[in-house]
This record gives structure tokens, C-alpha cells and sequence, in this order.
């Protein structure tokens, strides 16, 4: 490696260091990954910059750096051959989703979407903020401008309340299917 790329890494770069560490900490999920990743980033650079540096070194620094991480999280996500290989060599059923177990999971999902949609409008909200966006109850307390306690109230009582819907919704479409709709067919004979 020549002089002059040490010297344009060790002036432009190296001070971005304490910058670089605190973004890989905070976007990074295992932090005992982090210097290999630096170690990594800093080779990606160093490379690119043999064959021209680049005029703007920090916004390189922190570019390359996201292209690593999306690299790394790409890679993460794939399964090896080997593995999958492995996995099959162990001849265990797998439970596949039947048509009818599909059909009852989106009934399910349509009463509970149902018994969601009768809960009071601010229950509603911190529910909805809370288990589907997955906001901390602090967050939610202060985006609707109401106390964590208040939060907590709403939640516990969001919970029951669609406990008890879901429930009852439940119960009376058992009690439907178990007399096959004979209250139905009286009713309409009446």
C-alpha cells in the first residue's frame, strides 16, 4: 500500500471513526460483530480508494458502511444448501397448513379484527400503538399526551375487553355450528 493512501486514509477516514462506531452500535443487532464489520468496512474503502479517492470521504465512509450492513443482513437471511440438506436427512413430518386450518385463520383473524374495531377509540389507539407498532408505553404516553398509568389502564383493559369479545364471539358461533342452525330455520318457519 503506498504512503498516499495512508496518508488519505489516516486524515480523511480515521477521524470519522468514534461517528462510524456509535452508527454500527445503534443499527446493528450483535455488537460482537461490530469491529469485524469496521474491519470490513475499512478494507471496502481502502480498495476503492487505491483506485480513486473519493471527494466527499465521510459520506463514503458512511455509505459503504450501509452497504455492508445491507449486505450482511442479506446474507443473514439465506439458508445454505448444506443446512437444508441436512434438515431433510432427518425425515420428520413437516405440518403443512391445510385449506380448512387457512380458512379458520382468516375467520379467526376477521372476528378478531371485528372485536377490535368495538373497542373504545383511545383503547383502540394505545392497543393498536402498542402490539402492532410496537411502541414502549413511554412513547405512547407521550404521543397521545396522557400518563404511562393511563397507558397501562388502557392496554390491560383493551386486552379484556377483546379477550371477553373474542370469547363470546367464539361460544355463540359453537353453539351455532353444534345445533346447525336450528334456531335459524324456527325462526324463519315462524
Amino acid at each position: 500500500m503506498d504512503s498516499s493512501l495512508d496518508d488519505w486514509f489516516s486524515s480523511e477516514i480515521l477521524p470519522h471513526e468514534r461517528a462510524l462506531m456509535r452508527f454500527l452500535r445503534r443499527v446493528w443487532p450483535n455488537s460482537a460483530d461490530i469491529p469485524d464489520l469496521r474491519h470490513d468496512i475499512y478494507i471496502r474503502i481502502l480498495e476503492s480508494a487505491a483506485t480513486s479517492r473519493p471527494a466527499l470521504p465521510r459520506a463514503f465512509l458512511f455509505a459503504t458502511a450501509r452497504n455492508l450492513l445491507i449486505d450482511r443482513a442479506r446474507r443473514n437471511r439465506i439458508v445454505s444448501i448444506d443446512l437444508m440438506e441436512d434438515l431433510e436427512s432427518l425425515n420428520f413430518t413437516v405440518d403443512e397448513i391445510s385449506p380448512e386450518r387457512q380458512v379458520s385463520g382468516r375467520q379467526q383473524l376477521l372476528r378478531l379484527a371485528a372485536a377490535f374495531n368495538e373497542l373504545p377509540s383511545r383503547c383502540r389507539d394505545v392497543m393498536w400503538m402498542r402490539k402492532v407498532e410496537e411502541a414502549s408505553q413511554k412513547e405512547i404516553a407521550q404521543r397521545m399526551a396522557i400518563a404511562e398509568a393511563t397507558v397501562e389502564a388502557h392496554l390491560v383493559r383493551g386486552v379484556k375487553l377483546l379477550g371477553a369479545l373474542f370469547h363470546d364471539d367464539s361460544e355463540s358461533q359453537a353453539t351455532q355450528e353444534r345445533s346447525g342452525g336450528v334456531s335459524n330455520r324456527r325462526s324463519n318457519a315462524d
